[in-house]
C-alpha cells in the first residue's frame, strides 16, 4: 500500500463536503477594527447555512428581548454583535466539516466534532479567565487544533491498523505512530490544512506545534498554552474521546508555568462542561451532532 504524502491528504481532504473555506476570511473581518456589520453580513449570506443558524439565533429567547422578532440577515448580525457572531459561525462553518463520517479511527458518530468543540470552549474559558489569549482567537484555535486527524482518517484509513498496532506495542502518543508509519503527523497536515484555507499565522503555528514547548515565537505561544490546556480538560471530561483520545504527548511543567496547574483546571470543569452542555445538550457524550 502506497502512502500518500501530506499534499495528497490535503487535496482529498478538501474535497470533503462543507469545507470551512468561508471561515478565515469571518476571521479576518472580525480582526480588522475597521470592518462594519455589512462586511460581516456579506460573508454570513455566502452560506444558506450560516445565514439560516443566524436569524435563528438573533430570533432565539436569549436574544429576542420582549420577544421582538427579526426578519432581515442585517439586523440579526447588528442584534447578535460580532463576538457571537464569531462563535456561531466558527460552530457551523467548522462543525459541520468535522462531523463528516469517516474510517480509520474506531469514533463513534460525531465524536471527533464533539471532542473538537468541547476543546474550544474550554480554550475559550481558560483564555477568559486568565486574560492571556484572546478568547475568540482561543475558541477557533481549539476548534480546528486537529482537524489533520480527520483528514488522515479520510485519506489513509488502511494504514491504521499498523498506527493502532504501533501504538499497542510501544505505548506511544498516537502521533507518534503516525510519524513512524506515515513520515508525518496530524500536526503537519493540520498546519498545511489551515495553510490552504489561508488561515492567519498564529492559528497555523498552534495547531503545528503539539505539545505546545517554551521556545515557541511569542505571537503564537500564549495561545497554543490555552488550546494545550483545553485540550486536556477536554479528555478530562471525557466528550468524543475515542482511542486515540488519551494518548498524546502533555506539557504539564509548561502549563504549570503559565498558571494552569492540577488545582486551576479542576476548578475548570464544572463552568466548561457547563458551556459544552448548552452546545451539544444530551449529545455530550454521545450521539450524532447536527449543525
Amino acid at each position: 500500500m502506497s502512502i500518500p504524502t501530506i499534499d495528497q491528504v490535503c487535496e482529498k481532504a478538501q474535497r470533503l463536503p462543507c469545507s470551512p473555506v468561508l471561515m478565515p476570511k469571518l476571521v479576518r473581518i472580525l480582526e480588522d477594527v475597521n470592518s462594519s456589520s455589512d462586511d460581516i453580513e456579506d460573508i454570513i449570506r455566502m452560506d444558506t447555512a450560516l445565514a439560516g443558524s443566524t436569524l435563528r439565533l438573533a430570533n432565539s429567547a436569549y436574544f429576542s428581548a420582549g420577544g421582538q422578532r427579526v426578519d432581515s440577515l442585517h439586523e440579526a448580525v447588528l442584534r447578535l454583535g460580532s463576538r457571537e457572531i464569531y462563535r456561531m459561525a466558527a460552530l457551523s462553518l467548522a462543525g459541520r466539516w468535522m462531523n463528516t463520517p469517516v474510517g480509520g479511527f474506531l469514533w463513534e458518530q460525531s465524536d471527533f466534532c464533539r471532542r473538537s468543540i468541547v476543546a474550544a470552549v474550554s480554550a475559550e474559558y481558560l483564555a477568559v479567565s486568565s486574560n492571556r489569549a484572546d478568547p475568540a482567537a482561543a475558541y477557533t484555535a481549539g476548534l480546528l487544533h486537529e482537524i489533520g486527524k480527520l483528514a488522515i482518517a479520510y485519506a489513509c484509513e488502511e494504514h491504521f491498523p499498523a498506527i493502532r498496532k504501533l501504538c499497542e506495542e510501544k505505548r506511544c502518543a498516537w502521533s507518534s505512530a503516525e510519524r513512524e508509519v506515515l513520515g508525518y503527523d496530524n500536526c503537519q497536515v493540520s498546519a498545511a490544512m489551515l495553510q490552504r484555507w489561508n488561515f492567519p499565522a498564529s492559528l497555523i503555528g498552534v495547531v503545528e506545534v503539539q505539545p505546545p514547548t517554551a521556545d515557541m515565537p511569542a505571537n503564537v505561544l500564549p495561545l497554543a498554552v490555552h488550546v494545550h490546556a483545553g485540550k486536556y480538560l477536554a479528555a478530562s471530561l471525557g466528550a468524543g474521546v475515542a482511542e486515540d483520545g488519551f494518548l498524546f504527548d502533555f506539557n504539564s511543567d509548561l502549563l504549570i508555568e503559565w498558571g494552569f496547574t492540577p488545582e486551576v483546571l479542576e476548578a475548570a470543569l464544572p463552568p466548561v462542561l457547563e458551556k459544552a452542555s448548552k452546545i451539544l445538550g444530551e449529545k455530550l457524550l454521545h450521539g450524532a451532532v447536527s449543525f
